[in-house]
């Protein structure tokens, strides 16, 4: 019956590891390697951790498990399972809004991607020895603006996220994220290593995690509770889409801090690997987007051995990006086969088809192309934006007023494994941060985004 699916009959994942690794595998990707280090480099390094830091306890976990609670307590996709929490159909319009958003964030995602899948191909061929930093930066402008190129490695990309999530939660998304997972953690100490050791590097150390405060103020507050909010994969459905394949001997609170820790882990070694070879090159730490593509081809050419450093980095970040576009393309997945009744197969082929076709236009608005497309990449900005900076926030926003106002509070107990609800310190004081405290800040959030703050 259409999205009756029996939750015996769904996927499930089969360990405790795969359930942490394919969930922290959704939370980090190239948000965490390239958009944490621009967030610190621009928002006083050390100050803007703290605060990050902070806040991630306050405010992300909690959010966090208030999805991982919708989720497993129904065993539904996003749809479904919001429906089921807010016990109306209404709900079912936050979990629609969820699913666009993941499969708009998927199809500009993959562009990126591609471009990270180009870049190890360009490190294996050693294509950047040798050139001038404006040489680096051209290289990258023509690459982008050549569109066939960018368009085959969107397809490679896109080809093997569908392959994966074709063969299921079990053998396909939990058995490739358990191998994927340390692979990333291990390149990343690696590179770690490296870039600490250059002459110079306690500078950037010393930016990373020494806060200056007087750099501290509402703005930095604001991108950093924005950094935790998109950088743990809340209100797009992932987590409750991966939560409900969660088996009900799972603790939530538990997974939901060592996803949220493993995602911070991988943000610090990012600032890590990144910061001291960029202050030993003497280069600007606030370089923004370019730290990947146009700065750090430069810190490579300047190490020993600098090739085989720059093929594990843009190999380490074709990582990050799979293991999210997985999660991206699951949640679509799990809608389609529930909520329309379409078989995973067909569920998985024609979401992943779908949001090719999207990303192939987002991928050529950075081509010049008369009556399409200026260049400017007008396309990619549109959906960045509209993605990340209002449906994520308002989506995320809705699901904790569901879960903190209107969903049966025995559920909300029972999945918490709350025995004594009138005297237990910690439920009390995660019913205070879900009913006030995370819907003032996700408003916050909200309202930077769209500019109501200057």
């Amino acid at each position: 019956m259409k999205g009756k699916v029996n939750k015996t009959t769904r996927g499930s994942f089969a360990t405790t590891f795969g359930i942490i690794a394919a969930a922290a595998g959704s939370a980090i990707g190239l948000g965490n390697i390239w958009k944490f280090p621009y967030e610190a480099g621009q928002n006083g390094g050390g100050a803007f951790l703290l605060i990050y830091l902070v806040i991630l306890i306050a405010i992300g976990i909690p959010i966090m498990m208030a999805e991982f609670i919708v989720g497993r307590s129904s065993h539904k996709n996003p749809v479904g399972a919001l429906k089921e929490a807010s016990r109306s159909a209404t709900g079912g319009i936050v979990g629609i809004m969820g699913v666009i958003a993941a499969f708009l964030i998927l199809a500009f995602y993959s562009t990126v991607a591609g471009w990270t899948m180009h870049y190890v191909y360009l490190s294996v061929k050693n294509v950047f020895a040798g050139l001038s930093p404006e040489e680096i930066n051209l290289v990258f402008k023509q690459f982008i603006a050549g569109g066939y190129a960018p368009l085959f490695w969107q397809a490679v990309f896109m080809i093997i996220t569908v392959g994966i999530v074709l063969l299921g939660v079990e053998k396909g998304i939990e058995r490739y994220t358990k191998f994927l997972m340390p692979l990333l953690f291990l390149f990343l100490l690696i590179l770690c290593v490296r870039s600490v050791t250059l002459p110079n590097s306690i500078q950037g150390l010393k930016f990373l995690f020494v806060p200056n405060f007087t750099a501290i103020n509402t703005q930095v507050i604001l991108n950093a509770l924005g950094q935790v909010f998109f950088s743990l994969s809340l209100g797009m459905g992932t987590m409750i889409t991966y939560s409900s394949y969660f088996s009900d001997k799972e603790n939530l609170t538990k997974t939901a801090i060592q996803v949220s820790v493993l995602d911070t882990i991988v943000a610090l070694l990012a600032g890590i690997a990144i910061f001291p070879a960029v202050f030993a090159m003497g280069l600007n730490p606030a370089e923004g987007t370019g730290l990947v593509f146009g700065v750090l081809p430069q810190v490579f050419n300047a190490l020993p051995g600098g090739q085989i450093f720059a093929v594990l980095f843009f190999f380490l970040l074709v990582i990050a990006a799979l293991t999210s576009s997985i999660s991206l393309l699951e949640v679509i997945t799990a809608y389609s086969c529930e909520e329309l009744n379409i078989t995973r197969k067909a569920s998985t082929l024609w979401g992943g088809l779908l949001s090719l076709a999207v990303g192939v236009f987002v991928t050529l608005s950075f081509v010049p192309i008369e009556g399409l497309s200026s260049g400017n990449a007008i396309f990619f900005d549109f959906l960045d934006n509209l993605t990340s900076n209002i449906m994520l926030p308002l989506g995320g926003l809705l699901i904790v007023i569901i879960v903190g106002w209107i969903m049966d509070p025995k559920i909300i107990e029972n999945q918490l494994r709350v025995e004594n609800p009138e005297t237990n310190i910690f439920y009390k004081t995660y019913r205070l941060i879900i009913r006030y405290l995370a819907p003032i800040a996700i408003f916050m959030i909200f309202l930077s985004s769209i500019g109501f703050f200057k």
